[in-house]
């Protein structure tokens, strides 16, 4: 049995996808990017080893809802003190900040571990 075991997480090969948001359903299109942030793509696709890639998004500022979700759909994000909770609708957020609602979408697809940050990290929005 070898006991030379290497350190630290292996090299890995990170490309950079260039995805145009114009038109696209946010949903369907938080799912394409979190499968590559996630290196699911990847035929070599490890449980503990983040290998995804970057993902680079272009016209955040056209992506598209179904239904009545413009006027509905609300944003939570709390203090984490009592009473601390502010709801932001989604009808505000296209205004001030449209990459705010797809980044919003891909966090809660990534799984709730150690590697989401490191994940959001390499998702860049341009409006």
């Amino acid at each position: 049995m070898s006991w030379n075991k290497k350190r630290g997480m292996p090299k890995v090969e990170r490309t950079v996808h260039e995805i145009d948001a114009a038109g696209k359903v946010v949903g369907r299109l938080a799912t394409d990017i979190a499968k590559l942030l996630m290196g699911k793509h990847k035929p070599t696709m490890v449980p503990h080893i983040d290998a995804g890639d970057i993902v680079k998004v272009m016209n955040a500022a056209k992506i598209v809802f179904t239904g009545k979700k413009w006027e509905q759909k609300k944003h939570f994000r709390s203090s984490n003190r009592p009473g601390g909770i502010t709801a932001t609708p989604v009808s505000v957020l296209r205004e001030t900040n449209p990459g705010e609602i797809l980044r919003h979408a891909v966090k809660y697809m990534l799984p709730k571990n150690r590697t989401q940050s490191e994940r959001l990290k390499r998702l860049i929005i341009v409006k």
